[in-house]
């Protein structure tokens, strides 16, 4: 009888979409990049910056399999940024462990940071437990525990709520009740951007919140231009603008 294989949570490094990547060596510990080299058969968020990824283990690590013969599965485009936890699921996810059953150990790995963290890949895990396959999350950045560590708020009693709506009336309304749970309970308030529309994120927070409400901002994790802020609103609009265009930022809310 096959031993089932093992899934693999695989973090990555949180310099997705950055200018210049950090070394790998200094984001992950060797025994995950260890790991790393030695799966063949993965399920992804993206398959083209998988086979990044993988070179870069590869240049620590060597692979067990050359990058064209790694067996690189992608999760549906569907669940990436709307996620895929909820009751109905978008895809079976059965299929894609369908290796594991035959032997062979997956891993799961997202574009940056830890999967199933913000990132797709709940319903994979979940699968894998309900189809009894041992689930092994390795060491790696999670770029909103670095954050809220950094931050000052409350460790003890958080909670991430994603992204907030686009539109500027429905994200002040979201901003607003955010912020009354955040001072009533004293639970922190974690949400995350695309990069791009950060500066937009951050003054409609600036503006919509309380003075003396607190507000951290951390860009750029684990990067050499890593910053995290963490003031009263009254402080950040009397103070100095924060650029935070084009790098990745986690925000959060508390007192």
């Amino acid at each position: 009888m096959t031993t089932a294989g093992t899934l693999y949570l695989v973090p990555g490094p949180l310099d997705f979409g950055c200018a210049e990547p950090v070394p790998l060596a200094e984001v992950l510990p060797m025994g995950t990049i260890r790991t790393a080299a030695r799966l063949t058969h993965w399920i992804a968020e993206n398959a083209k910056t998988t086979r990044a990824y993988l070179k870069r283990v590869d240049a620590i690590a060597p692979l067990a399999l050359p990058l064209q013969a790694q067996q690189i599965a992608e999760l549906p485009h569907a669940v990436h940024k709307k996620g895929d936890h909820g009751k109905t699921p978008a895809f079976d996810p059965r299929t894609l462990l369908a290796p594991a059953l035959m032997g062979h150990d997956i891993g799961l790995i997202s574009e940056a940071g830890m999967p199933a963290i913000a990132d797709p890949g709940s319903s994979v895990v979940r699968a894998a437990h309900d189809m009894g396959l041992p689930v092994v999350p390795l060491v790696g950045p999670v770029s909103l525990l670095l954050a809220l560590a950094a931050s000052g708020l409350n460790g003890q009693n958080f909670a991430f709520s994603g992204y907030l709506p686009q539109d500027a009336a429905a994200r002040a309304t979201a901003i607003k009740q955010l912020e009354t749970l955040a001072l009533k309970s004293g639970q922190a308030q974690i949400v995350i951007e695309t990069p791009y529309r950060n500066a937009a994120l951050l003054a409609a927070l600036i503006e919509v919140l309380h003075p003396n409400t607190r507000l951290a901002v951390s860009s750029g994790l684990t990067l050499p231009q890593a910053r995290t802020r963490s003031q009263s609103v009254k402080a950040w609009r009397e103070g100095e603008a924060c650029e935070v265009g084009g790098l990745p930022a986690v925000f959060a809310i508390g007192r």
